[in-house]
């Protein structure tokens, strides 16, 4: 991804791997600050996805593969470290895929490992380049949380399609959410598209129903953390509400999302689990309480949205309709072969 490091332009991925050191940009500090931290062992890789240092599903993914790697460099039981890897946050499909996969090819685990990580990236970029093929010139997008480079090591899910659109000439604009309570879209998402020069506003997560009845909002591009067989899919919490308003409002919905985000295990979006979060990420801005003493809350940080609501899933072997997607079966299981 480009970003603007004192004054000069440099092109950085989201996690990277040094042996025998994970390093990677601590989502949290942004976007005041960009700051590289080393993960040195298994418990500082449970403790920087738990607590979201890193995040998104593909990058999350690529960390664990990077992380059994390192325990097997470090001599660490491996399947101790994929148990705990694997603990650090239940939603997120791309977490135990490559844990899965890196694990299958015993004695390679490095080498796998990048294998892994490099093949993401690539995934990104073609899902860039099928989204771009939807987006028409003078297209205003509306999206949700971070599916950019931050969240899939480079290129982004959602966020690829607009960066190949831009690459190509055409003028858009994005609506981006503010993505309470964590503030991803405020503080990821358009610090993203301001490093690209891509002309965006943030927006309340409330605003989007104003701007679809006042016809301002084109389309819908969204990531996902696990989607089902059927379609039915687990993405930020809040993700449900758009695809609703899309829907009401006769405007596109797509999901981008690389294979290794299908769990083809499970039939619906009723077996997909919902991480919940400590109630002090709603209660707070920041380290500020802005609620009530004794006022107790709710975090669910993620929904799931019907796969009615969707209008195609952007992968890297094209765009598929939800009642398509068992031709994509063919291509779930390709990293797990030994």
């Amino acid at each position: 991804m480009k970003v603007n490091l004192n004054g000069k332009i440099d092109d950085i991925r989201a996690v990277w791997y040094e042996s025998p050191v994970i390093k990677m940009i601590d989502q949290r500090l942004l976007p005041k600050e960009l700051k590289i931290i080393d993960i040195r062992n298994t418990q500082e890789l449970y403790n920087a996805i738990k607590d979201m240092a890193i995040r998104g599903a593909p990058s999350i993914g690529a960390a664990a593969a990077y992380g059994i790697a390192q325990a097997k460099v470090l001599g660490e039981d491996l399947d101790n470290a994929a148990r705990l890897i694997k603990s650090s946050r239940p939603t997120a499909y791309d977490l135990f895929y490559a844990v899965d996969y890196v694990l299958s090819h015993k004695g390679q685990e490095e080498e796998y490992a990048k294998k892994y990580v490099e093949s993401i990236v690539e995934k990104s970029r073609k899902i860039g380049l099928n989204g771009n093929e939807v987006i028409k010139n003078q297209t205003r997008i509306l999206t949700h949380c971070n599916a950019g480079a931050l969240a899939s090591v480079d290129y982004g899910t959602a966020l690829a399609p607009i960066r190949i659109a831009k690459e190509t000439g055409k003028k858009l604009f994005v609506w981006v959410d503010e993505t309470r309570p964590r503030l991803q879209g405020a503080k990821l998402t358009a610090w993203e598209l301001l490093q690209e020069g891509i002309s965006h506003k943030i927006i309340a997560d409330n605003a989007a129903g104003l701007l679809f009845s006042r016809d301002q909002i084109d389309m819908v591009i969204v990531g996902a953390d696990r989607i089902a067989s059927n379609g039915d899919f687990a993405n930020k919490i809040g993700t449900y509400e758009k695809a609703v308003l899309a829907h009401e409002h006769g405007k596109e919905f797509y999901v981008a999302a690389p294979i290794t985000t299908f769990d083809f295990s499970i039939e619906d979006g009723s077996k997909i689990p919902i991480e919940e979060r400590s109630e002090d990420e709603v209660k707070k801005i920041g380290s500020e309480f802005i609620a009530p003493d004794g006022s107790s809350a709710y975090n669910p940080a993620f929904d799931v949205t019907p796969n009615k609501y969707v209008t195609g899933f952007i992968t890297e072997y094209g765009i598929f309709k939800p009642n398509e997607l068992n031709r994509l079966k063919k291509f779930s299981k390709e990293y797990l072969e030994p």
